[in-house]
Parts: C-alpha cells; structure tokens; sequence
C-alpha cells in the first residue's frame, strides 16, 4: 500500500486553510471582509498573505471601493490547484482511519 499525499504545509495551518477556502470561493474578496470573515487583526492577516503570495498561491492588488483604498486579494490557478491537492491528501488520510475509532 502507498502512503498518502503530504498535506501542503503552506496551507494546513488551520488560519491558512480557512483562508484558502474562502479566498478560493469567489473571484476576488476585498481585503477587510477576508479580516472580519477569518475574526483576525490586519498584521496576522498580512503575514499569512506574504508566505501565501510568495509562494504564488494568492495574489493581491491594490484599487479603491466606495471611495477609499483597499487590497483585493485572489487565488490564481495555482492556488485553487494547491488547496485542491491539500484537500485531497487530508481525504486520504482520513481514509485510512478505520471506522472503529
């Protein structure tokens, strides 16, 4: 038997993941609705974007909404492909549990 997919350790943070999930939901989510959705402060949301960003799985750009700046962020095709194989891997491993447990 082979072992499992590894989970993406980019992603599997539980913070991350719920931003993955969410950012990977829609087309384009303006950066303080991501705050209020995942209940954080502006620098921890910030931090968890660079690691994502540099590792190309989000994408931020800056531009205006009802009159004042702002960042929107999305998840370009890489992303949606790493939180696809994450997921994945996460299901094969809960396979394996046996239904005894």
């Amino acid at each position: 038997m082979s072992s499992p997919a590894e989970p993406d350790r980019l992603i599997h943070p539980p913070a991350r993941l719920r931003l993955m999930t969410i950012v990977c939901s829609v087309d384009e989510i303006e950066f303080v609705t991501l705050r209020e959705r995942l209940d954080v402060s502006d620098s921890v949301l910030s931090k968890h974007l660079t690691v994502l960003a540099d590792a190309g799985y989000v994408q931020t750009r800056k531009g205006s909404h009802e009159g004042r700046r702002t960042t929107w962020v999305t998840a370009p095709r890489k992303g949606r492909r790493a939180l696809q194989r994450h997921v994945a891997a996460l299901r094969e491993m809960i396979a394996l549990v046996p239904d005894e447990v």
